[in-house]
């Protein structure tokens, strides 16, 4: 009897333990590719039997459920994507102050966006623009391969750039203002008007055009460069180079949000994602930014830093909505309501 009774208490125990390691969960929007956000939420589930329930979203789209669910939460964490977005959700209160142990284990660029956000993001990986480019399309039209910005500008690459519309890409938009910070915003605008005249077509995806170069439907893109190696991998003809003249970055950021129903649970999370190995992750799956962990061993298909000429970006303005809205909206006034 006694037995029976301890076997009861036993298997009651058992089933109390697996309901309590079921309802362990984190709900994560992932703005990085779909293979490494699969490949994360594989991991940590088998590694800390903490199931991620994931949401895959572009970040401007991102942003917009989050605000959308401002009132009620449905989310936990949202990894990876453009910084600007991340910005505004920390500007607007859509994320929680969150200071990580883990911070000085950081390139002082992680620490910044973490600075500049009040502590609401934190930087995970950084990724230069520039441009990508078709090496048989362009030996067959016997066109050189950019090397500036100034390239871009000259009559025989009209009809031969992509390039995304900064009003649904982060890419486009990160290429507007560090134009307007490299030569001042009419000189840039004045820039943009002369580009337009050679761009085929504005995609709505930063990965598009240079899918597109890869795929020999135009000769060159601008792009992040990190976004190449993968498709030089798969055998397409790319290549990539970075302006001269001087360039920005994205910083791919992670955030907490707001009244998370599953705070806990976010909070190692977040941790997590900034250990060496999570952030090794993403070379795992064919994703080359330089991650932000100074102890990650970095890929040999990252770009080498120390080889472009980055502009001292200035995060903080140009990733706060006011100055995002302003910008795209004179874009579409004044650039890409021009014929081509």
């Amino acid at each position: 009897m006694h037995k029976t009774i301890s076997n009861i208490l036993l298997a009651g125990a058992a089933l109390a333990a697996s309901a309590a390691a079921s309802a362990q969960q984190v709900n994560v929007i992932c703005s990085v590719q779909a293979d490494w956000c699969n490949m994360i939420a594989t991991v940590y589930a088998k590694t800390t039997g903490v199931k991620i329930n994931l949401a895959l979203k572009g970040s401007g789209e991102a942003l917009a459920q989050l605000i959308a669910e401002r009132d009620n939460p449905k989310t936990d964490v949202w990894f990876g994507g453009t910084g600007d977005p991340h910005l505004q959700a920390a500007e607007q209160g859509l994320t929680l102050e969150y200071k990580s142990p883990s911070l000085p284990q950081l390139y002082p660029w992680a620490q910044q966006q973490a600075a500049q956000s009040a502590y609401r993001t934190v930087g995970i990986y950084m990724g230069p623009l520039g441009f990508g480019y078709n090496t048989e399309l362009l030996a067959k039209r016997k066109l050189a391969a950019p090397k500036s910005w100034a390239d871009l500008l000259k009559p025989e690459y009209k009809g031969e750039i992509q390039v995304a519309n900064p009003a649904s890409s982060g890419t486009a938009y990160t290429m507007i203002a560090t134009l307007v910070q490299l030569m001042g915003e009419d000189k840039a605008f004045d820039y943009l008007k002369a580009l337009h005249r050679n761009v085929g077509q504005y995609t709505r995806s930063g990965t598009g055009p240079i899918k597109a170069v890869a795929r020999g439907e135009t000769a060159v893109s601008i792009s992040f460069v990190h976004d190449a190696p993968q498709e030089r991998m798969q055998g397409f003809p790319v290549e990539t180079s970075t302006p001269s003249e001087g360039t920005g970055a994205e910083i791919g950021s992670m955030s907490i949000v707001k009244g998370a129903r599953n705070l806990e649970q976010a909070k190692k999370f977040y941790e997590w994602a900034l250990t060496p190995g999570a952030q090794a992750f993403g070379a795992a799956a064919k994703q080359y930014q330089l991650p932000s962990n100074k102890a990650t061993a970095v890929d040999p298909n990252v770009p080498d830093f120390k080889k472009i000429r980055l502009i001292d970006y200035d995060y903080r303005k140009y990733g706060s909505s006011t100055e995002r809205r302003r910008l795209i909206a004179r874009w579409e006034k004044e650039v890409n309501s021009l014929p081509r």
